[in-house]
């Protein structure tokens, strides 16, 4: 990863220039890393299997103050075609948070029984989250050839069903910005509005726990859908939760954001993003 004869500024363009959601790193933190001096980059960890190559990289920078930043990248062959795409992180839990929704779309492709992978740095992770392939419905066949109504009814069932979230532990960091980063991501209209912003200000604290992961056929072609509820502790002592849908079922494939005020309207978005036909 490191290029003797590359210098820290061109690293960083093209690090930021290659992520699909580089708009989503603070803007305080871009522009500490415009006062790089030197940069170091190293595996963290690599997990490889007949379908799915997902990778993390650490990159490290000594700013001219003296301090230090890193960037966690996530690596993963989920394209069109099997191409490349760059994820970049500000923690390394949220890195593997990322890493863990793609443990789906490894199942789901053919050959993909997920029993080959196996990791391959000494810093890599177990998978995280609930196993969206545990219970009855385990070994059910939803690849590219599966019939599209199965696929529509399995996913059905596993929105009514899908374990409670665990008991949440809560970080302080930087949380406001945070909320204002999701929100800011968030392209369907009904999103939460000024007020719910307005309440987010006051938070202090923030956990992120995945609720929901699945690959399924959405207008006749293979579509990640993952759930995310991010809960805020505000200074009042109140929690006010986030429902954040991630999808790729959309006209191109590409990856949508979309941000509702509670889990039913997140659940019942996933499942009409399901049947668009």
């Amino acid at each position: 990863m490191n290029d003797p004869y590359e210098t820290t500024e061109t690293h960083l363009e093209r690090l930021l220039g290659r992520a699909l959601n580089s708009f989503d790193l603070p803007d305080t933190m871009v522009d500490r890393l415009e006062s790089a001096l030197a940069h170091a980059s190293s595996l963290h960890s690599s997990h490889h299997s007949a379908t799915l190559h997902r990778t993390t990289y650490r990159h490290t920078y000594l700013l001219a103050d003296g301090s230090s930043l890193t960037l966690w990248e996530l690596v993963h062959n989920t394209g069109r075609g099997g191409a490349d795409q760059h994820e970049l992180y500000t923690e390394e839990t949220e890195a593997r948070l990322a890493a863990s929704r793609l443990r789906a779309f490894g199942r789901q492709q053919p050959g993909g029984a997920g029993g080959d992978g196996r990791a391959v740095a000494p810093g890599a992770w177990p998978e995280a989250g609930p196993d969206p392939d545990a219970g009855p419905d385990a070994g059910l066949d939803t690849g590219p050839d599966a019939d599209l109504d199965a696929d529509l009814e399995l996913l059905g069932r596993l929105l009514a069903t899908a374990p409670a979230a665990p008991a949440r532990t809560y970080a302080p960091d930087d949380s406001p910005d945070h909320a204002r980063r999701l929100l800011r991501r968030a392209e369907n209209p009904d999103r939460p509005g000024e007020e719910t912003a307005r309440l987010l200000r006051s938070a202090f604290a923030h956990h992120i726990g995945q609720a929901f992961g699945r690959q399924c056929l959405a207008d006749g072609r293979d579509s990640g859908f993952t759930l995310y509820e991010h809960a805020f502790l505000l200074l009042d002592g109140t929690e006010l939760s986030l429902w954040e849908v991630e999808h790729t079922a959309t006209p191109d494939g590409r990856h949508m954001c979309e941000v509702y005020a509670d889990e039913r309207t997140a659940r019942g978005a996933m499942e009409l993003r399901a049947r668009v036909r």
